[in-house]
């Protein structure tokens, strides 16, 4: 698969403050790339240094096979990107401003900033500083897919948009991967990202930890299990070196279990309970398993 995007140990540092550090992985072309962790884990200053908005400190990085920094000007032609907060003129109407924004991309009809606006039920009448956040956002959303990019970069894209939006949203982003587009998702969310994503990269603190399909992440050995029992603090649980989590609620014992399967149910033969039920994990839960064991 072609490599849209190429992350090679990209370093930001802020003086003595952590950046990000030696951040390495591949987008292929046409994939739905997450990047997720908390808030603070460094994401988006990734995202801005691999825009150029801010330069990097060592390593290096390439779009479209292009050189973030040499490149950067040519990049952005062929980019579209939706910060996590945006900031615009105040006094512009939405119209203006998206025609304004088009220009740069050598856009001059404003059919399909129309047909945008449509669909996320924007006012394109209305003046910017009369916009809630969330139909900031739409703004943003218009003006990062009006010119049609090769590579869509999104950072917390959803934030304002209520569950309608979304789903609209989501509708939209997969329009575009069905015409080619590779995206990069930003994301805090993780039910968004393992609706969305083919792999994932899970950064904390600047660096990152994993770099996995989100498939083979849910499959990763990992199960929840859920034992049922009249006394649950009786069921006599032995000890098993794969028992990662366990919490009573009611009458139910849960476990998330990273361990071998046989050993389980050997060592379940004798216990006290009614009913077992055993499920793979949610990406959070999967996410969190990495996020403590690193």
């Amino acid at each position: 698969m072609k490599a849209i995007v190429e992350l090679r140990q990209l370093t930001k540092t802020y003086g003595k403050s952590r950046g990000i550090s030696d951040v390495t992985f591949a987008i292929g072309e046409g994939e739905v790339f997450g990047f997720i962790g908390p808030n603070g884990a460094g994401k988006s200053t990734a995202i801005r240094t691999l825009l150029n908005f801010v330069f990097p400190t060592s390593g290096s990085a390439s779009i479209l096979g292009m050189d973030i920094v040499k490149d950067a000007k040519a990049i952005r032609r062929q980019v579209g990107y939706l910060p996590s907060e945006v900031f615009y003129y105040d006094d512009m109407k939405v119209i203006d401003l998206l025609k304004y924004s088009a220009a740069f991309y050598g856009q001059t009809e404003s059919k399909r900033i129309v047909e945008l606006a449509e669909r996320l039920d924007l006012d394109l009448s209305r003046k910017i500083e009369d916009l809630s956040f969330g139909n900031r956002k739409k703004v943003g959303i218009v003006q990062a897919l009006v010119h049609r990019p090769k590579l869509l970069i999104l950072d917390e894209p959803t934030g304002g948009l209520d569950p309608l939006m979304q789903n609209t949203f989501f509708e939209l982003l997969a329009e575009e991967r069905g015409n080619g587009t590779t995206v990069f998702f930003s994301s805090h969310i993780l039910s968004e990202v393992q609706k969305m994503c083919d792999r994932v990269a899970i950064i904390k603190e600047g660096a990152l930890i994993k770099v996995e399909s989100v498939e083979q992440l849910l499959k990763n050995n990992l199960k929840n299990i859920t034992l049922t029992a009249n006394r649950p603090e009786a069921i006599g649980l032995p000890q098993l070196s794969g028992i990662i989590k366990q919490e009573t609620s009611g009458s139910h014992v849960k476990l998330l279990y990273g361990g071998d399967m046989k050993a389980l149910i050997q060592g379940l033969a004798d216990c006290a309970f009614t009913d077992i039920l055993i499920e793979e994990p949610s990406l959070e839960e999967v996410f969190i398993h990495y996020y403590e064991k690193e």
